[in-house]
């Protein structure tokens, strides 16, 4: 059976992780990928993040994962000859994934609107900080000032006051910019079958929507930000006799129950003015001196028969060892190189995902295209008109909650499908319940910011699932839906008879993405999965915070990186129904999602026997790299400021020298070259701090940006709306909510040429908005609505 892209061409002209990634991910899908390099070859094949030793005419183990069964075709823009080898490549294909950094991305015909103009047949995919538009499409950044721009670095309140605030180590930013090029792509490939598009995706937009958690949305209705200052989640990370332990505590009955498990039911005071947070902080000694008594098998053993979310801290020395991914198959040995890395981030089937393939050397196939001369496709420039949305025509069954569910379904309905989210009045989705509002209060189900921003555009029906007939109308509507997606623990599919084989009793052509924490089988299948159990057993916690501490949780990553992934998974098994007429089901799993993202830390112990570490905010690809201090006070009244610096390269130090007024420090030979800047990173880090610390931080930007050297502000994530480049590209958009009034809500991190101009056309359904409209659609009277609205079957109030 052919993989569902079999056929599609895409020509790589990227540099880095997010492009590599997002072409990784079209080639998994069955895609043709040529990879176009310059002479000397792409960075990633002398890239190391341990900084092993890549001998002459070998590749890093990180390009051998990225770039598996792409081919290399050499591209020297300097040479005519070479200038219409590349034109034929793009006359023949179907998608060309492009960024900055290279010599033949950035000759003036391949530029992202040359491309389009000259092949107006070919989907352009740009990935680029900022976007293509806009007061900072040209300034310089790096991942690690991109997440502090993003307000991503002290958006939940990641670590302690008493140290700088800290970003999320393991280029995640970039894998999750890769993971949503991928999805636009063929996304817009669902509209434009044979006309072309440009995409212009932005890094930075990504990382909001991954990175925090709405926080501008949760400002406006509810006048206070998410977090105001550092705090450490208690349990969180622990120490066992034996290893870490991750142990989440995020519900009032999961801290009665952790009271219970750690032998200490007195604890539970459900009239405490306390947060759980704050209960948990005034016993955490005595928590955590039951944790250093037990074993880590000990402690999630029991913390399981509690279902208290947990899991073990993984890293790149210990992961593939773990029994839950062997049973799995969780990792695969490299065709080439014979390095453990992860298998494909999400399972299709009966739909076939490609093997991996072995990465090509440098210009193996570049005589094979010099003699090929593909036929050019044909251009034809107009939009299906039945198609004004790339997925309208779409109907979507919702059963998710929470945020990894919901926001991949979100990403559906902003871009056309009819996506009706099903809740239960006795179980509504998680994240109403979630912002704090006192039940006290008049309708405060409706009046969660974070519900507000994930669920626009989609319908609301109410149906207890518990009982007989609300199991029965859900079939019935399953039979009108194109996809039905849920992200419960499989047991609850289980229980009510609607797995896949049901679903394709009442439907055969019927998609459906079940989107489990740790997958639909393996020892951990029914664990309960949060974003910080997945974090840390993924690996992605292990390299967040400082080296001389435990790791942060970063509690963001899981559940964005698993909605991504889900939506590309899912837009594959469309094109496999679309091309057979077979139903597809699609798993999902958080943790395969969070594997692919924290890849480089098996990949680089595998392959060359180096356990990647925490540094705090320094990192592998810029050198010096860190948060410094400024004089400003902070809108909570503290000296706690910072901005991001990153110097990437030789060039960009220099620049930095100049704008510090070269002073004899930062002049030393010794610190012209990266390896030497590295050596000395803490003497360069005192200085920087110093000419920080008595400065703004509107004037460090100024100064440093001005010289072409990557900076930021730390930004509070509610002053999002603040970045003249966001407001530019309209990244929020106001929308009116029946109970709560107007608020700003985030969009989606890229631009399509074919629209739509604007992306939230409805606010978020209030409970059970649309059940008349959806169940009379079934062939329901007026008179059996309202009986089941009696008989509690559907409802519009919490209950």
């Amino acid at each position: 059976m052919d993989p569902p892209l079999a056929g599609l061409t895409v020509v790589d002209l990227s540099t880095g992780i997010a492009g590599a990634y997002c072409t990784k991910l079209l080639a998994d899908g069955g895609a043709d990928v040529i990879k176009v390099e310059p002479p000397e070859g792409d960075p990633l094949r002398r890239w190391s993040a341990s900084g092993a030793t890549i001998e002459p005419g070998s590749d890093g183990a990180l390009f051998g994962f990225l770039a598996g069964g792409k081919h290399s075709v050499v591209v020297d823009p300097a040479v005519d000859d070479d200038i219409e080898l590349a034109n034929g490549l793009l006359a023949a294909a179907d998608a060309v994934v492009w960024s900055a950094g290279s010599k033949a991305a950035e000759h003036p015909s391949f530029t992202p609107a040359a491309l389009l103009r000259s092949h107006p047949h070919l989907i352009v995919t740009s990935i680029t900080p900022f976007g293509l538009e806009g007061p900072w499409r040209d300034r310089a950044a790096t991942e690690f000032t991109l997440q502090a721009w993003s307000g991503g670095i002290v958006g939940l309140g990641r670590g302690e006051p008493d140290r700088a605030p800290v970003f999320v180590g393991g280029q995640v930013g970039e894998y999750l910019a890769g993971a949503y090029a991928s999805v636009a792509t063929l996304a817009s490939r669902c509209r434009r079958r044979s006309a072309g598009e440009l995409v212009d995706l932005s890094m930075l937009e990504v990382q909001i929507l991954c990175l925090t958690y709405y926080p501008v949305t949760y400002f406006d209705m509810l006048g206070r930000p998410w977090r105001d200052g550092r705090r450490l989640t208690v349990p969180g990370v622990a120490r066992a006799s034996d290893g870490l332990v991750d142990l989440g505590c995020g519900t009032a009955q999961q801290w009665f129950d952790l009271c219970a498990m750690v032998g200490h039911p007195e604890w539970i005071d459900e009239e405490s003015p306390l947060s759980i947070t704050e209960q948990a902080s005034v016993h955490a000694d005595e928590i955590y001196a039951w944790v250093a008594r037990h074993s880590v098998d000990e402690i999630r053993e029991v913390a399981t028969a509690f279902r208290i979310p947990n899991a073990p801290v993984a890293n790149g020395a210990n992961i593939a060892s773990l029994d839950h991914f062997r049973e799995r198959g969780s990792f695969v040995c490299n065709p080439r190189d014979g390095f453990q890395q992860p298998a494909h981030p999400y399972r299709l089937r009966p739909a076939r995902l490609r093997r991996p393939g072995p990465a090509p050397r440098l210009g193996e196939h570049t005589a094979r295209y010099r003699a090929f001369g593909g036929a050019p496709r044909p251009a034809v420039l107009l939009a299906d008109p039945a198609k004004p949305l790339p997925l309208s025509g779409l109907r979507v069954l919702d059963m998710t909650t929470f945020w990894a569910g919901p926001g991949c379904t979100h990403f559906l309905a902003l871009l056309g499908a009819e996506v009706i989210h099903v809740e239960a009045t006795r179980r509504p989705d998680g994240t109403r319940l979630i912002a704090g509002i006192p039940i006290t209060e008049d309708r405060w189900w409706e009046k969660s910011p974070i519900f507000a921003a994930l669920n626009t555009n989609k319908k609301g029906l109410t149906l207890d699932l518990q009982s007989p007939l609300g199991r029965a109308l859900l079939r019935r509507l399953v039979a009108t839906c194109d996809v039905v997606a849920e992200n419960f623990t499989p047991r609850v599919l289980d229980q009510i008879g609607l797995d896949f084989a049901a679903v394709q009793a009442i439907r055969p052509d019927t998609v459906m993405l079940r989107m489990p924490g740790f997958g639909l089988d393996g020892p951990w299948r029914d664990h309960p999965a949060f974003a910080y159990v997945i974090e840390a057993a993924s690996g992605v916690t292990w390299l967040t915070g400082y080296p001389d501490r435990l790791p942060y949780e970063p509690y963001s990553v899981g559940d964005a990186c698993a909605g991504v992934h889900a939506l590309n998974a899912l837009l594959l098994a469309l094109e496999h129904r679309r091309r057979t007429g077979e139903g597809v089901l699609v798993e999902a799993a958080m943790v395969d999602a969070a594997l692919n993202v924290a890849a480089e830390q098996s990949v680089e112990h595998s392959a060359y026997g180096t356990l990647l570490q925490r540094a705090g905010n320094r990192g592998p690809t810029a050198a010096p790299q860190n948060l410094y201090r400024t004089a400003d006070i902070d809108e909570f009244g503290r000296l706690d400021s910072w901005v991001a610096v990153a110097v990437a390269s030789d060039e960009q130090w220099r620049r930095l020298c100049e704008a510090l007024g070269s002073p004899s420090w930062a002049t030393d030979p010794k610190l012209a070259a990266a390896a030497g800047r590295r050596q000395h990173e803490d003497l360069i880090d005192g200085q920087l701090a110093a000419w920080c610390r008595r400065r703004s931080g509107d004037d460090i930007v100024a100064t440093l940006w001005d010289a072409g050297v990557p900076v930021a502000k730390v930004m509070q994530p509610h002053r999002q709306v603040e970045l003249d480049q966001l407001a530019s590209r309209g990244f929020f958009e106001v929308v009116d909510h029946p109970v709560t009034g107007p608020a700003r809500l985030s969009t989606l991190p890229m631009r399509l040429s074919g629209g739509p101009r604007r992306f939230h056309t409805q606010p978020a359904p209030l409970l059970g908005q649309h059940n008349y409209e959806v169940l009379a659609e079934l062939g329901l009277t007026d008179s059996q609505i309202a009986e089941l609205e009696a008989d509690g079957v559907i409802g519009r109030t919490q209950a």
